[in-house]
């Protein structure tokens, strides 16, 4: 009878007992959790493992060997008991080689705690559901062209995880799906770092790219919220959508190259993001977007850019090549936001010749610094201007005098550096418009009654959603 020692909580499964088999390999019995210390233990483990297990690796630095990953094959946990495969402490366990875990035929299997710095991308296919990886600190190989993290399974979620210091060509995190147009459907991607993406290209590092252009008009339903963009150089899009029926929320970009470009797809959603001290803001292409709620500050070029198009409409009988084009944006509506101090506050372009149709730009807050304008939109016929409030010693620009007013806002500034409406400002009960979908505003308050212009409905509550730090995001936030 083989020796066993329980121990009372791990990492992830605090109150679980935990089996400490003396024999490596031994099979799971009624014990819910198993230590493990080399690599073989490892895999026998994770082969033995059921429904609710957890196991755990011994802190240390683990070399795979080429040709042998961790692999993680018909394992199946479900809805209310994941698998569990974890480090002993956050960042206490360092996989080198080549490989590290590789997965095929499993769902509802949690990946936890370990530092990655493999030489190969780190693959969720599609015959796999329900995966996550989540606390991990992810640095691969600098390998020009390759792309780190790539999703193709469904209703995945890839949370708290630190991506950073890449130098080359390359994406941190890629969504994409099965065959050439698929895509992963309900994709959760929370509360993870980027940070430090150095590629000097003019194309090609983004930190978040969900999709391709080929994959332009497959729903993926993903949920891209609460995650921290910090010197995100490496591509003038830090999160780039190529896909439809998206919700980018709650994030913040900060002191990057990179913003939120919505660049294929249509039917998303880009709500409550904070965009600060970078270069590039919210840009959009494509079709029935909603740009709502939106803080935009000190961005050097336009805060919002609202498309042009090569082509009127993506087809399905198009082929993934001609989808490359630019797809014009018809019936978008940018509404609610706050820009404030940058190169431009609202633009449109001119480098292509098919013009937005049907778009709203309404009930925006709009302030900007001297010798700027405020609104540079070449294409006008298009566009619908109502209820925008403009101050500051920039210009207007070419907004339609009947699109806006010009009144001081009576912005401060708060602990947490945003500027929102006081008690006296004109801004409050003055939207020219509805929005029965736009429940809350960029706080994460709710908004009653006549909204107030830009991304903050007065109130006297304390701040649910603010501008993201290091700590509220990685491997060791809550």
């Amino acid at each position: 009878m083989d020796r066993r020692t329980f121990l009372t909580s791990t990492a992830l499964g605090a109150g679980l007992a935990v089996a400490l088999p003396t024999v490596a390999g031994a099979a799971f019995t009624q014990a819910r959790a198993v230590r493990v210390t080399t690599l073989d233990q490892l895999r026998s483990a994770i082969a033995a493992a059921n429904p609710g297990d957890t196991v755990t690796l011994a802190n240390g630095s683990y070399a795979v060997p080429s040709g042998r990953p961790i692999a993680i094959q018909g394992k199946h946990g479900n809805s209310t008991a994941s698998i569990i495969v974890q480090a002993e402490s956050v960042g206490g366990v360092t996989l080198t080689g080549s490989q590290g875990f590789t997965f095929a035929d499993s769902s509802w299997v949690t990946v936890s705690g370990f530092k990655f710095r493999q030489t190969t991308m780190i693959a969720l296919p599609t015959s796999c559901t329900h995966l996550r990886l989540s606390r991990n600190d992810i640095q691969l190989a600098n390998t020009e062209g390759l792309n780190w993290l790539m999703v193709r399974s469904d209703y995945s979620k890839v949370d708290r995880n630190h991506f950073h210091n890449k130098s080359s060509l390359g994406v941190f995190l890629c969504v994409e799906g099965p065959g050439t147009s698929g895509m992963a459907r309900g994709v959760h991607i929370l509360r993870n770092y980027f940070s430090d993406h150095t590629f000097g290209g003019s194309n090609g590092g983004e930190p978040i790219r969900l999709g391709l252009s080929g994959r332009s008009l497959s729903d993926a339903g993903a949920i891209v919220e609460q995650n921290l963009f910090e010197r995100a150089n490496g591509d003038p899009e830090a999160i780039s959508v190529k896909s439809c029926s998206n919700t980018i929320r709650d994030n913040t970009v900060r002191n990057s190259l990179g913003g939120i470009v919505l660049r294929h797809g249509s039917r998303s959603r880009v709500e409550g993001n904070f965009l600060l001290n970078g270069t590039n803001g919210i840009r959009m292409y494509g079709n029935d977007h909603l740009v709502v709620n939106n803080y935009v500050e000190k961005v050097t070029g336009a805060g919002i850019v609202l498309g042009s198009g090569s082509v009127r409409d993506d087809k399905p009988d198009d082929s993934p090549e001609s989808r490359k084009g630019n797809d014009a944006p018809d019936r978008v509506t940018i509404a609610l936001n706050t820009v404030l101090s940058c190169g431009t506050a609202i633009a449109g372009e001119t480098m292509r010749t098919l013009p937005p149709l049907g778009c709203t730009i309404s009930d925006n807050l709009l302030v900007g610094d001297s010798g700027r304008q405020l609104v540079d939109m070449p294409y006008q016929q298009g566009i619908t201007w109502s209820g925008n409030l403009l101050w500051g010693a920039a210009g207007n620009g070419n907004i339609p005098a009947s699109g806006f007013s010009r009144k001081d806002p009576l912005l401060a500034t708060g602990s947490d550096g945003v500027r929102r409406l006081t008690s006296s400002s004109p801004a409050i009960n003055a939207a020219s418009r509805t929005y029965s979908t736009v429940t809350r505003d960029l706080d994460g308050n709710a908004r009653s009654g006549k909204a107030d212009v830009g991304a903050d409905e007065y109130g006297t509550a304390a701040p649910i959603n603010r501008p993201l730090n290091p700590a509220d995001v990685g491997p060791q936030s809550a």
